[in-house]
C-alpha cells in the first residue's frame, strides 16, 4: 500500500492546501492520503487566537472531504507534546506495517530538513514528496535533494505545483476585516463564521447570498432596500455602516416561516413568548430571526438586539436598533400615505421619526380592529414623551 502523509497546522485549511492535495494525488497516485493536522507544531507557535486542536481538526475534515482516497487523521491531535513527524511516522508504521510512505512537503522544508527531529529516521523510512514552485527556487531544491541523497540515502520525488499567493497567516488577518472568504472552501468558511473562529466577521456579499436563500423571492427586494437604507441612516447618524448592513441583511431571515415553524424554532432556542406572540407570526419572526442569525452567523449582541426589536420597537432603543426599525419602515420599496414625510424626518431627527413611525404603526394596527402589541404602545409613549411630540 502506498500512503502519502500530508501534514500541517491547517490554521485554517485553505484552497491552496486543497490544490496541493490534488497535485499530490495526480503525481503520486497513493492508495491512501493521510491528512494530519498538528496539535502543537514543532517548528512554529500557533498564532494567538487560533482555534483549539479539535476545532482545527474539524475544519480540516470539512476542507478535504472531497479529495479521493483522503482521510483526515487525529493521530497528532490525540498525542501529547509537540507533533514531531518522526513520532507520527513511527506510529503509522505500526498501523500499516507493509506500507510505503511518502511525506508531502514544501520546498522550504526540504532546505531545512537536517534540522528536523530524528531526520535520519525519517529519511530511512519514507520518501520525500517535494512541491516545486519556480525555476529559480528549483535549482536550490534539486541541489539539496541531491545532497540528501548522497549524504543520507534520501529518496525524493518532485510534485509540480505552483501555489496560489495565499497563506494561513494572511487569511487569519483578513477574517476579522470581513475578507478572505474566496480563499477558503465554502464549508470551512461557514463553520468559521458560525463559531467566530479567528475573530471572523462575515463578508457581506456572502451573507447576502445566505440570507436571500432563506427568503421568499418577493421579499428579497425589501431586504435589499432595507440594507441600503440602514447604511445611509448609519452614515447620517454616526453608526457603523457595516453593522447596519449586517442587521439589514438578516432582519427578515425567518419571515417566510408559518406560525407552527416559528414556534418550533422558539422551542429550539429557548425563546419564551407571551400569549399574543404565540398567536402572531409577525411578532415571532423578529425573535426567531435574531436567534437563527446568532446561531448561523455569530452576530454581535448589538446586531441581535437590532433584529429582535425591528418589528415592535421598545422604549429607549440603541442607535442601531432605531436605524434598523426605521430602515425597515421607510426603505425605497415602501409606499404608503405619509412615508415621504417619515423619510425626510428620519434624516433630520431620528427620535422624532421614531415617535411618528410608532404612532403611524399603532394607527394602522387599530384600523384593522386589532389591539396593538404592548411593546409598540410603550415605545410610542416613551418617544412621544422624549421628543415632546405627544
Amino acid at each position: 500500500m502506498k500512503i502519502t502523509i500530508y501534514g500541517g497546522s491547517f490554521n485554517p485549511p485553505h484552497c491552496g492546501h486543497i490544490e496541493a492535495a490534488h497535485a499530490v494525488q495526480e503525481r503520486l497516485e497513493p492508495d491512501k492520503m493521510l491528512i494530519i493536522p498538528a496539535s502543537i507544531p514543532p517548528h512554529k507557535d500557533l498564532a494567538d487566537g487560533s482555534p483549539d486542536a479539535a476545532e482545527r481538526l474539524e475544519l480540516t475534515r470539512l476542507a478535504f472531504a472531497d479529495i479521493p482516497n483522503a482521510e483526515v487523521s487525529d493521530i497528532e491531535i490525540n498525542r501529547e507534546g509537540k507533533s514531531y513527524s518522526a513520532d507520527t511516522l513511527e506510529q503509522l508504521m505500526k498501523l500499516y506495517p507493509d506500507a510505503e510512505f511518502t511525506f508531502a512537503m514544501g520546498s522550504d522544508m526540504l532546505l531545512s530538513f537536517e534540522q528536523w527531529y530524528r531526520f535520519r529516521f525519517l529519511l530511512e523510512n519514507m520518501t520525500l514528496g517535494v512541491f516545486c514552485r519556480n525555476e529559480g527556487e528549483d535549482a536550490r531544491v534539486m541541489q539539496q535533494a541531491e545532497y540528501l541523497k548522497k549524504t543520507y540515502g534520501a529518496r525524493c520525488v518532485f510534485i509540480n505545483h505552483e501555489p496560489k499567493p495565499m497563506s494561513s497567516s494572511d487569511i487569519r488577518s483578513m477574517l476579522p476585516e470581513r475578507r478572505g472568504a474566496s480563499y477558503l472552501p465554502e464549508e470551512v468558511y461557514a463553520r468559521i463564521i458560525k463559531n467566530g473562529d479567528y475573530g471572523a466577521r462575515p463578508e457581506l456579499y456572502w451573507l447576502r447570498e445566505k440570507a436571500y436563500a432563506m427568503l421568499s423571492p418577493k421579499r428579497v427586494a425589501h431586504v435589499v432596500g432595507c440594507e441600503a437604507e440602514a447604511v445611509n441612516l448609519a452614515m447620517r447618524w454616526g453608526e457603523d455602516p457595516e453593522n447596519a448592513a449586517e442587521a439589514g441583511i438578516l432582519h427578515d431571515i425567518t419571515k417566510k416561516l408559518v406560525l407552527s415553524d416559528q414556534l418550533i424554532l422558539c422551542r429550539k432556542y429557548g425563546i419564551i413568548n407571551d400569549t399574543a406572540e404565540e398567536e402572531n407570526v409577525k411578532l415571532l419572526h423578529a425573535k426567531t430571526g435574531a436567534a437563527i442569525a446568532k446561531d448561523l452567523f455569530n452576530i454581535s449582541d448589538e446586531i441581535y438586539d437590532a433584529i429582535r426589536w425591528h418589528t415592535t420597537g421598545k422604549p429607549d432603543m440603541t442607535l442601531l436598533e432605531k436605524i434598523i426599525y426605521m430602515a425597515d419602515y421607510i426603505e425605497p420599496n415602501r409606499d404608503f400615505e405619509g412615508v415621504e414625510k417619515l423619510r425626510k424626518l428620519a434624516y433630520e431627527d431620528l427620535d422624532k421619526a421614531m415617535a411618528l413611525g410608532l404612532e403611524m404603526s399603532l394607527e394602522d394596527i387599530r384600523s384593522y380592529g386589532q389591539e396593538p402589541y404592548y411593546a409598540t404602545a410603550e415605545a410610542y409613549e416613551w418617544y412621544a414623551k422624549y421628543t415632546n411630540t405627544q
